[in-house]
């Protein structure tokens, strides 16, 4: 039952496929470290590809098999569907990922002076190790959106002659009592500010550092304090994905949970060659950290909306044919596995965890304790999802998420099942998940996106 590493079986050739999807990928979470990036990209892409818009198929009179059609919800989520020869009430192929990631964001009322030392307050966004944020660059991203609904995009720290940012920690010398606190709390919260300027405006004005800061804002950007009541800013890890490791087997990154799905899923579907049987859909959500709540999330009704759009542009839709092509619909909800860490052993179960090089990981169920929260995928679809993988070549592996009560997770499988369909969790193995760095495995990337083809084109 033990898998092999996928490493061994491959050719020079696949060595080279690899490197040039590795770079690309390194490419996209390097730009795309908001989920409003990544869907702007993922959607220039597409257009590069033959893809229109919703408006453009209304005018062109509706969709055919073969046609590429991609939907937008409010610039943070995307979907995109290759039209098959059968009808799309038999049901489509899904690929599910998520583009949000773990981060903190700037409250509505963020700029203080202290000290004569400016911060901007925050709200951590997502599951993090608060500790691991501090004294690390980071970097600013988001939108500002004037009254008169003008958009200014923020990027600032990305450049190598742009200023960086960081929260500033405790020196060891002083540090005795917060040492023997326990993580979760040696770090608050509300002491994640992150130390945004220092010199003073003038010798007279009162919060003269905090004006200083004030004019550099408006200078640049032409935007009053009183505009981050509109704004979304993200606060990220600064820099580019890199290689890791002596040999180049890694990637290193901020945002790989879950921009790595996201990209060999968008990739599966933009390389897909020829008119599928089945409808293909890549589909990019929001908010998946945070419950996939909201109108940007897997529980709002956009997936939904727009197959019911789609539907109409093919001359198919009716309420019925609509629920008969959700619960027709194969997915993998498509998200990273926690790789094996021989550092912390103790969570893992061996026989059944996820492991570097050993391609794409199926995890039948998720959830914490008794399975709580989690898809139980079928056994047959389990079946057939072998039989995909095999016949194409695809070194796969299953897992669970570490050992029994050591904690758990979920993914948006669940959300999707509740319409009928058969879905499973899937995606590639990340040693430090939700850290501000991520590593994994180029093989493992690879792997996910022969997998995903594979899927898209075979499963039926």
């Amino acid at each position: 039952m033990e898998r092999r590493n996928a490493w061994k079986s491959y050719s020079p050739e696949d060595i080279e496929k690899l490197t040039q999807l590795s770079e690309g990928y390194k490419k996209y979470i390097s730009e795309g470290k908001t989920e409003r990036e990544c869907t702007s990209i993922s959607a220039d892409s597409a257009r590069a590809c033959g893809f229109i818009t919703l408006d453009e198929a209304v005018k062109k009179g509706g969709l055919n098999p073969g046609d590429k059609v991609m939907i937008q919800n409010m610039g943070k989520a995307l979907m995109l569907a290759v039209i098959g020869k059968d009808p799309i009430e038999k049901g489509m192929n899904i690929l599910g990922a998520h583009i949000d990631s773990p981060r903190l964001d700037l409250k509505q009322n963020p700029l203080y002076e202290h000290t004569e030392l400016v911060y901007l307050d925050t709200h951590y966004y997502g599951g993090i190790k608060k500790y691991q944020w501090v004294t690390v660059p980071l970097a600013l991203h988001g939108v500002i959106v004037k009254k008169d609904g003008t958009t200014v995009t923020v990027s600032i720290g990305e450049n190598a002659d742009d200023p960086v940012f960081c929260v500033s920690d405790l020196l060891i010398h002083l540090a005795s009592k917060q040492m023997e606190q326990k993580a979760s709390v040696a770090v608050e919260g509300e002491n994640l500010d992150i130390l945004f300027g220092s010199m003073p405006l003038s010798v007279e004005e009162k919060d003269a550092s905090k004006a200083g800061v004030l004019r550099i804002l408006k200078e640049h950007y032409g935007v009053e304090e009183e505009d981050f009541l509109s704004a979304e800013i993200e606060v990220v890890p600064a820099g580019k994905a890199r290689d890791c490791g002596i040999d180049r087997s890694m990637v290193i990154g901020y945002g790989q949970d879950d921009r790595i799905c996201a990209y060999t899923s968008l990739m599966a579907l933009l390389d897909q060659q020829g008119i599928p049987d089945r409808t293909s859909v890549c589909l990019l959500v929001d908010k998946e950290e945070i419950g996939s709540v909201g109108a940007t999330g897997m529980e709002s009704r956009f997936f939904e909306n727009s197959v019911a759009e789609i539907m109409a542009l093919t001359g198919e839709y009716n309420e019925l044919s609509l629920r008969r092509a959700l619960a027709g619909s194969f997915m993998l909800s498509s998200d990273v596995s926690a790789a094996f860490d021989p550092a912390y052993e103790s969570v893992f179960e061996k026989r059944n965890t996820a492991y570097f090089g050993r391609g794409i990981v199926f995890n039948k169920y998720t959830g914490a304790r008794g399975k709580s929260g989690s898809n139980d995928a079928n056994a047959e679809y389990m079946a057939s999802l072998r039989r995909v993988m095999d016949d194409a070549g695809v070194a796969f592996q299953t897992a669970e998420l570490g050992r029994v009560d050591a904690g758990g997770g979920g993914t948006i499988a669940y959300i999707m099942a509740n319409y009928g369909m058969n879905v499973i969790d899937s995606g590639i193995a990340i040693l430090s998940m939700h850290a501000p760095w991520e590593v994994s495995s180029k093989a493992d990337i690879y792997e996910a996106y022969k997998g995903y083809k594979a899927f898209l084109l075979n499963m039926k």
